[in-house]
């Protein structure tokens, strides 16, 4: 390998060109080191973002050691010292630097993974406790696979290393399948989105309660008898989940009544609508409607449709309407018919 200082044919002493190439590298690394922060630094001030900053911070230092241990890497190497000298100094000098690109990705890998974490958590209330757990995983990772290229440098086979771990990794990977599928689970809660903390949710079986924890393993809600159910997140990506708080927060409300036949609808349906507009939690906008929806065996069959602030106050609002419609239409004489049966004796004496 022909140096910097032999290329430019400075000295005919291969040390002296050896120390000169050096000498160059250090400029370079010097000057690349200040052109990424300064130039880059100034370029990232016109995002708002504050990431790349910190992505500048963690990445000059590394950048810089990097230029540095090639110049050391190609200055020995114009020595032509025997193979085996060779072989230990780059060993040694490349596993150095894959040591200090580990460093540097784990802490780019923590920065990402926070900022990536605190705004699903914005958006999906999921707890931020699950930025450590989320940090240990991927910095196992990175360690892996920065050991295989350290073992790799070094020759050494890791065919057999692989291949126990592939073994090791299946046996606790079927024997932690749950927790798996759970963990997968929780990603598509999180990615997908289809509920946040607060959310009032219907799962498949008719449960409905608030949403108050989105975790890793499971979800939990609290129904409205304040009893808590916790839900597999396996079970929750793999179930129909009705959100009653999306894509807006308002509820809609339908009561369903019935009138006597020969009742005015007219004044039935402006009844309805003056009880509407004077209940606290139904909302002007929308504006509340009856619908006249059919002639039943011995009833005419309405509906009143309300939208209320948020559908917690579902069951506080039916109450309070059910009650005031009994009231006027007690008040106005229209009558709420009920299920009457004539029953006919026969005398069967002859």
């Amino acid at each position: 390998m022909i140096s910097l200082a032999e290329t430019m044919q400075i000295s005919s002493s291969p040390y002296i060109n050896a120390l000169l190439s050096l000498i160059a590298f250090i400029v370079i690394a010097k000057i690349a080191d200040l052109l990424i922060d300064k130039v880059l630094r100034k370029c990232s001030r016109l995002t708002r973002a504050g990431i790349d900053d910190r992505i500048i911070d963690l990445i000059h230092r590394p950048i810089f050691f990097t230029i540095l241990i090639t110049g050391v890497v190609l200055s020995v190497r114009s020595l032509e010292p025997s193979q085996n000298i060779v072989f230990y100094a780059e060993g040694i000098l490349y596993s150095v630097l894959a040591v200090i690109w580990c460093i540097a990705a784990i802490r780019i890998n923590n920065v990402i993974i926070e900022r990536a974490v605190l705004r699903v958590s914005d958006v999906t209330g999921m707890s931020r406790d699950i930025i450590p757990l989320v940090e240990n995983v991927s910095r196992i990772v990175i360690i892996v696979a920065v050991a295989m290229v350290v073992f790799s440098i070094w020759q050494i086979n890791i065919t057999p290393l692989i291949a126990s771990a592939g073994i090791a990794g299946a046996a606790v990977a079927f024997a932690a399948k749950d927790m798996i599928a759970n963990f997968f689970g929780g990603i598509s809660v999180f990615v997908d989105k289809p509920f946040k903390i607060g959310d009032y949710i219907v799962l498949d079986k008719g449960e409905r309660g608030e949403v108050i924890a989105i975790g890793v393993r499971s979800t939990r809600i609290k129904t409205r008898d304040d009893v808590l159910i916790t839900i597999p997140n396996s079970i929750v990506a793999n179930s129909k989940i009705i959100n009653e708080s999306a894509p807006m927060p308002n509820f809609r409300v339908r009561i369903p009544l019935s009138v006597a036949y020969g009742s005015d609808i007219d004044v039935v349906q402006a009844t309805l609508l003056a009880i509407a507009g004077k209940n606290e939690n139904v909302l002007a906008d929308p504006v509340p409607i009856v619908r006249f929806r059919e002639f039943g065996e011995s009833s005419l069959n309405f509906e009143l449709l309300c939208w209320i602030r948020e559908p917690s106050l579902r069951g506080f609002t039916v109450h309070d309407l059910n009650c005031a419609v009994y009231k006027a239409f007690s008040k106005a004489g229209i009558t709420i018919p009920f299920p009457q049966r004539d029953i006919h004796i026969r005398d069967q004496q002859r």
